[in-house]
C-alpha cells in the first residue's frame, strides 16, 4: 500500500501555473488561472479524436468521473449530483421542480444574488412570490433575513460568497431558521468553491450549485447541482432530455421516465470538453490542503486590503473578518478603464459595476501583490 501523497504548499502549487510569474492573476472570481494540467488535458482530449472519431464510451465515462469527483469535493454522494452546463440551469431545475400553487409560495432572495440566479427566480410566473432582502451590507446579516422567512416560504436562496465584493453572509443561521419553519434552501457556492473550505453535507442545504469556471480551475460550460433529496421531488423536471432518463441509451422518445437520483435533473448531451476540464480542475485543487490554502489566502487578503487603503483607494471590505471572503473590492468611478490599464502591465483583474474585484487563490503570492501595487502607482 503506497503512502498518501503530502499536500503541496502554496509555493509548490504555484509551479503548476507557470504564466503567473509574468502575468499576476487577480481574476479568479471570474476565471481561474490556466494550469499546466488543464492545458495538457485539453490537448489529450482533442488528440483522442484522431484515434477514435466518436468515443462515446470515453465521454460518458468522463462525465461520470466528474460526477464522482464533484461528490467527493462537496462531501456528498455523487449520485446526488446532477451534471449541468451552468448555474442558471441548476436554478431553473430547482424552482421548476417545486409546486408553488399552495399557500407556501414565497421565495426569499437578496441583493447579494448573482443576476443569473436572481433572473431565474423572477422569470417564473405567478403564484411564485419573490421577496428580496434589500442592501448588500444588510444582506450579510441573518437578522435581516429571518423576518422574511416564515411558514409561507418554500425556498430561500443565499450565496456562500457574494460575487459583488466577495463577502460572506451568515449562511448557517439563515439555513437553520429556514429549516425551522419548513423552508428549503438553495445555495450558490460558485464564488467560494475551490478556495473557501466548506461541506455541502455540513451546511445542511437542500440544493447547492457551483461550477469549475472560477476557483475550481476548469473552463466554462459545466456545473454541478447537489440535491439532498432526489426522490421526493414535488414535480418532475420539464426541461429534460435523453440523459435525464433511466437508460439514456434505450433511445425511446416516448418513454419519459426519471431516475431516482440527481440524473433526473439532467438534459441532453453533456458538455464533454468542459467535463474533461472539470476533472482536471478537481485533480489540480486536490493537490492542496483546503485549510492551509485558505489560511494562505486570508494572510494575502489582509495584506492586500491594508496596502490598497494605504494608497488612498476606497476599499469595499467588511469590518467583521467573519464576512470577508477570498477577494478585496476597490470602488472606482470607472473600474473597466482601471482594469484595462492594469492589463497593460499584464495584471488580470475583474471589474463589475462600480468595483474592481481582486481575488486571491492558493497560487497567489506576495510578489503578485507587489506587482499590482507598483502598477497601481504607475497608472494613477
Amino acid at each position: 500500500m503506497s503512502a498518501p501523497i503530502a499536500p503541496l504548499s502554496p509555493a509548490q502549487f504555484r509551479l503548476g501555473f507557470p504564466a503567473l510569474d509574468e502575468a499576476p492573476h487577480f481574476a479568479s472570481c471570474s476565471q481561474g488561472a490556466l494550469s499546466d494540467r488543464l492545458a495538457h488535458t485539453m490537448q489529450r482530449m482533442t488528440a483522442g479524436l484522431i484515434d477514435e472519431q466518436a468515443p462515446w464510451g470515453a465521454w460518458v465515462g468522463k462525465v461520470e468521473e466528474y460526477r464522482r469527483l464533484a461528490g467527493r469535493f462537496l462531501d456528498v454522494d455523487g449520485e446526488n449530483v446532477a451534471v449541468l452546463s451552468c448555474a442558471s440551469e441548476g436554478a431553473y431545475q430547482v424552482v421548476s421542480s417545486l409546486d408553488w400553487s399552495g399557500e407556501r409560495n414565497r421565495l426569499v432572495t437578496s441583493d447579494l444574488e448573482f443576476p443569473s440566479v436572481g433572473n431565474v427566480w423572477r422569470a417564473q410566473h405567478a403564484p411564485l412570490d419573490v421577496v428580496n432582502v434589500e442592501g448588500v451590507e444588510a444582506s450579510l446579516h441573518a437578522d435581516n433575513w429571518i423576518p422574511l422567512i416564515d411558514e409561507r416560504t418554500k425556498l430561500v436562496s443565499i450565496p456562500l460568497v457574494s460575487y459583488i465584493n466577495g463577502t460572506r453572509p451568515e449562511i448557517d443561521r439563515v439555513i437553520e431558521h429556514a429549516h425551522s419553519v419548513g423552508a428549503l434552501v438553495f445555495v450558490d457556492a460558485y464564488q467560494g468553491a475551490g478556495v473557501l473550505p466548506f461541506s455541502a453535507s455540513e451546511l445542511g442545504c437542500d440544493f447547492l450549485v457551483t461550477g469549475n469556471l472560477k476557483y475550481l480551475l476548469g473552463l466554462p460550460g459545466i456545473a454541478m447541482l447537489y440535491v439532498r433529496d432526489c426522490v421526493n421531488v414535488e414535480r418532475a423536471a420539464q426541461l429534460t432530455g435523453w440523459f435525464g432518463r433511466v437508460n439514456p441509451f434505450a433511445f425511446d422518445p416516448s418513454g419519459v421516465d426519471y431516475p431516482q437520483n440527481a440524473r433526473r435533473f439532467e438534459m441532453g448531451t453533456h458538455p464533454i470538453p468542459s467535463a474533461y476540464a472539470g476533472v482536471a480542475g478537481f485533480e489540480t485543487i486536490a493537490q492542496v490542503d483546503p485549510a492551509d490554502a485558505w489560511e494562505h489566502v486570508v494572510r494575502l487578503r489582509e495584506r492586500l486590503a491594508d496596502e490598497l487603503a494605504g494608497l488612498g483607494l476606497t476599499v469595499d471590505y467588511p469590518d467583521d473578518p467573519a464576512h470577508r471572503g477570498p477577494q478585496v473590492a476597490v470602488l472606482d468611478e470607472n473600474p473597466d478603464a482601471l482594469a484595462g490599464r492594469l492589463a497593460e502591465h499584464r495584471i488580470g483583474t475583474s471589474p463589475r459595476g462600480q468595483r474592481l474585484r481582486l481575488s486571491l487563490h492558493a497560487y497567489s503570492a506576495d510578489r503578485d501583490i507587489d506587482a499590482l501595487l507598483a502598477a497601481l502607482r504607475a497608472v494613477r
